[in-house]
């Protein structure tokens, strides 16, 4: 999603630079080195390191205080670095989430307090979704507005039907004749993919010439090989891995599963129905994902089989949906020259006002400001 908005922004002469919070290289590290953005590696966020997670966030803005602006999509854990942030004295800040829950692990009551520690700070609350907003800030929540939702959007030309491209796809994975069921996503607990595999041994009961598409990296990787040769099914699914041609291979699918245990609205799903394809996903995920009318929920309470019978009925029509997610905002293109206002009146709203501002401060003025600046 953020590579979608900066490239599109770059355009228009906004400028990206990322703070993460690993050392390894990342997918897109040439890309944004390329398009002039600069990465800044923190430490991990994890019980017992947050004293230096924080020492080193202080100690990054009080160098770095030639920002106008910071977006953070570290969904609860953003109020740490907007916190961070506010006291060097910047002042365009916005709090993204792009979740609708929490794992239920050591860290959530951690995660609990960043999100409590959320709720009563300044800036501009925006999510993906209605419901990731509701999620993060609360509903109802006066002090902070409404939150903006930005939709997870995307380059709509880049999904346009091409049967030369899907043959092609087809060939390459030995599945010209074949149904291919494709999923998208990071293998954490969160996508679910032990459910997905055992759904897809009840598809192979059905129709053994089956073939399951996995593409992404993740921790949990290995084991979900593991289940698979286990099930039986390691000759029908293919683990692709990180791959950066997923509007090539969506189009080489008939059909598209996401039985994630939660989601704020996830990209994967926008682009899968942006290709034209028919999606299965869980009840999990919000309502206001299904763009167009091409989407089934199941509960994940239900039987395999349930889920199986779905996929095995459903048409493999693909249709052309790309006006129909323009006219619920969902055009990338469209959506960064919104952003790129926006962050010009906060920068603009900022440089104004930041004479009178002492660090740590929030005048009345820019937050009228900030709450007023909808799109």
């Amino acid at each position: 999603m953020l590579m979608n908005y900066y490239r599109q922004l770059k355009k228009g002469g906004i400028q990206f630079d990322f703070m993460v919070h690993r050392a390894e290289k990342g997918e897109y590290d040439e890309e944004i080195a390329a398009l002039g953005g600069r990465r800044y590696v923190m430490p991990a966020i994890r019980p017992g390191g947050y004293r230096s997670y924080f020492a080193a966030l202080r100690s990054f803005f009080e160098k770095h205080r030639e920002y106008g602006i910071v977006h953070a999509h570290l969904n609860e854990n953003s109020a740490f670095v907007l916190k961070a942030a506010k006291e060097a004295g910047i002042t365009g800040l916005i709090a993204h989430s792009h979740m609708s829950d929490l794992e239920w692990d050591y860290k959530l009551p951690f995660r609990l307090y960043a999100r409590a520690v959320l709720r009563s700070q300044p800036g501009l609350p925006m999510a993906c979704s209605a419901r990731a907003g509701d999620w993060l800030y609360g509903r109802d929540n006066k002090s902070r507005g409404t939150p903006m939702v930005l939709p997870n959007a995307v380059n709509l030309e880049e999904y346009t039907r091409d049967d030369r491209v899907r043959l092609a796809v087809r060939r390459e994975l030995n599945a010209e004749n074949r149904l291919v069921l494709g999923h998208v996503g990071r293998f954490c607990r969160q996508k679910n993919h032990d459910f997905l595999l055992r759904v897809f041994r009840e598809v192979l009961a059905e129709n053994k010439d089956a073939l399951l598409l996995l593409a992404g990296d993740g921790p949990l990787r290995s084991g979900a090989m593991a289940l698979a040769k286990r099930l039986g099914i390691s000759g029908n699914v293919v683990f692709l891995g990180v791959r950066n041609d997923i509007s090539r291979l969506l189009q080489g699918m008939d059909l598209f599963l996401m039985p994630s245990r939660y989601e704020g609205l996830p990209l994967a799903l926008v682009e899968a129905q942006a290709a034209g394809l028919r999606c299965v996903v869980s009840d999990s995920i919000t309502r206001e994902a299904d763009l167009t009318g091409n989407v089934v929920f199941i509960p994940l309470k239900a039987p395999l089989t349930e889920w199986s019978r779905q996929i095995g009925g459903m048409a493999r029509e693909r249709t052309d949906t790309r006006a129909a997610l323009a006219a619920q905002g969902y055009d990338c293109g469209q959506q960064a020259l919104r952003l790129e206002q926006l962050y010009k009146r906060l920068a603009a709203e900022g440089a104004r006002l930041g004479s009178g501002l002492k660090p740590g401060g929030w005048h009345s003025e820019l937050k009228e400001a900030v709450q007023k600046a909808r799109f």
